[in-house]
């Protein structure tokens, strides 16, 4: 008899051998696709050099001659390809020391307070100055280091350590301030954290996040008109203005200590979790936004439309996304949508639309159309529709990842969608492969079908404006994906394979051959058949028997009641979409 493998699309890898029968139960870098598995697409590499650091961030947007830009955040700098070539704009590597016009120092009887005319100088408040050759001006003498507070585009207060015994303006035509380092290189991997659950025993408040920083470190990067804003998790948000001898500087005006940095369709640069604008304390779950096509100006004021808000619950602000004209904000415990209103007093208007459905780290989420999809620190998949509330997505390939995700590198996980194919991935660190991203789930979005893979990715970044989604190694090559047949002109492994399947409890079968039925093959397929005479019984194993592109049939022997099939490949190039194989079986016999 002929018996066709057709089962329904997707992997069930989480049941047992009668419960998965009729099922493909794994598989690695193999797609499901318009109802059929097929071998995902290749991958090429972007540059010849890798990037400085270990990548957690990407982005591609264009400028006004309509030339891609793509920029990259790692632990350690921040560059940009631009041109076929790699620069790096790190924020403070090559901040250089400024001499300022002449008499560039005001000072008040009695006060503390000197103001410092910098032309450009594009500080932020909470940034550090040295400041060298002043002479005498109202009694004090201003040298050494001091932090600053911005009071324009052009000037910023400091404090010295003596009051002035004069109102006067001076200082002499050899100032300088040198703008000190600020940016240190951040963390690679994640240490636990102050919270229950999340580092020692007893450590912490019951279910309430750490208040220390135990993360790696990630980025939040976004487009504003061609230029670029770019948000180390904890840091400045900096501003790059598309010139490659230039480095990224601190946004003006902007809080100094951001969680996580947005650009709002309403042309406002949100920071989530910042400084409070009065007290200028940390709030991990307070949210300020720029004025309205103005990034600079942050101030609360009738004139302005920058504003302030301050999430009510527990835990702390994880991250945001657009969907839409919509904002979504995630904390640790639960997720609001952010409405613009456009009033005055409250441009914004915050709603919490669910509980118990965080965000495990800033990069777990992706919004795809009217949609948004991420893994919530409990590692259960959710899922909101603008208008609807966050539901659990059913993963049927649940268990061996829960099992296997790293401890304490949930916030490595990168949430990322291939379009080409109404697809999500979730790209991870598996523990028995260390503690970087070296795994990935995918879901289809047209039929939800789930597969997994092998492979390490630390950022992914879906195509548009690029070409083809963009995909950062560990050691920072980056790649464009979905190119090509190949990993980058080297073979890469593929798998595909069912659960067992059962004829008759009292039949012995003897599979005798198989008529392929694959299509865009490139490269041998290895077919492989392990059968058992009992569900839990020993194994035997049958092949690989290798299908060369084009051959009609291969013959097998192999005897059982139960029998499994094994798809793979390993090639360059390696490819194949896999139809509707059938198998020739004969009953052998009854005992």
């Amino acid at each position: 008899m002929r018996i066709p493998i057709e089962f329904p699309v997707g992997l069930n890898g989480d049941d047992t051998t009668f419960a998965a029968t009729g099922r493909w139960a794994d598989a690695s870098n193999v797609r499901f696709h318009r109802g059929r598995p097929q071998v995902i697409g290749g991958w090429e590499s972007l540059a010849s050099d890798p990037l400085t650091g270990l990548c957690r961030a990407a982005l591609a947007w264009t400028d006004r001659t309509s030339s891609l830009d793509i920029a990259f955040g790692t632990h350690s700098n921040l560059q940009v390809w631009v041109g076929g070539g790699l620069h790096d704009i790190t924020p403070g590597l090559a901040r250089a020391s400024a001499r300022l016009g002449a008499n560039p120092l005001s000072v008040s009887n009695a006060s503390t307070v000197i103001t410092v005319a910098h032309v450009a100088h594009g500080l932020a408040t909470g940034d550090s100055v040295m400041i060298s050759g002043s002479s005498l001006v109202g009694g004090v003498t201003p040298s050494g280091l001091y932090s600053l507070t911005v009071t324009g585009p052009h000037a910023y207060a400091i404090t010295h350590g003596s009051a002035a015994t004069s109102t006067a303006v001076g200082g002499g035509s050899a100032v300088v301030s040198a703008p000190q380092n600020t940016f240190s290189m951040g963390s690679v991997d994640g240490a636990g954290g102050a919270g229950y659950g999340t580092g020692s025993y007893s450590t912490g408040d019951y279910s309430e996040p750490s208040t220390a920083d135990y993360f790696p470190r990630t980025w939040a990067l976004a487009a504003w008109g061609e230029n670029l804003l770019a948000n180390p998790r904890g840091g400045a948000i900096h501003a790059w203005t598309n010139d490659t001898m230039v480095m990224a500087a601190p946004l003006a005006n902007s809080p100094r200590q951001v969680t996580h940095m947005l650009v709002a369709p309403q042309d406002q640069v949100f920071a989530l979790g910042c400084n409070e604008e009065v007290s200028g304390a940390f709030n991990p779950l307070c949210i300020r936004h720029s004025s309205v096509r103005n990034s600079t100006v942050w101030n609360t004021a009738a004139n302005t439309t920058a504003r302030e808000y301050i999430l009510p619950g527990g835990g702390r602000i994880v991250a945001g996304r657009v969907v839409g004209p919509y904002l979504l904000v995630w904390t640790t415990h639960a997720l609001f949508l952010g409405t613009f209103v456009g009033a005055l007093g409250q441009p914004w208007r915050f709603d919490r639309v669910g509980e118990k459905c965080g965000l495990i780290g800033p990069n777990g989420a992706v919004v795809v159309g009217q949609g948004a999809y991420w893994l919530g620190p409990d590692l259960q998949f959710y899922r909101y529709l603008l208008g609807g509330a966050p539901e659990p997505l059913a993963c049927p390939i649940h268990q061996d990842f829960a099992d296997n995700l790293a401890p304490s590198q949930g916030d490595k996980v990168v949430a990322s969608s291939i379009s080409a194919f109404s697809e999500i991935r979730f790209d991870y660190p598996d523990a028995r492969d260390g503690s970087e991203n070296s795994r990935y789930l995918s879901l289809s979005l047209a039929d939800g079908a789930w597969s997994r893979g092998v492979m390490a990715r630390t950022a992914m970044v879906d195509a548009g404006p690029a070409q083809h989604p963009i995909g950062v190694d560990p050691v920072g090559q980056v790649y464009w994906h979905e190119r090509g047949a190949s990993a980058d002109g080297g073979p890469f492994s593929w798998f595909v394979e069912t659960a067992d399947q059962h004829l008759d409890e009292d039949v012995t079968a003897m599979v005798r051959g198989l008529w392929p039925d694959i299509k865009d093959q490139q490269g041998p397929v290895a077919v492989t058949v392990i059968s058992r005479f009992q569900p839990q019984g020993e194994e035997r194993v049958y092949g690989p028997y290798l299908m060369a592109p084009g051959e009609d049939r291969i013959d097998i022997r192999a005897t059982g009641r139960l029998f499994r099939m094994r798809l793979s490949g390993g090639s360059s190039p390696t490819a194949c979409r896999i139809g509707k194989p059938v198998f020739d079986i004969a009953v052998a016999g009854r005992r």
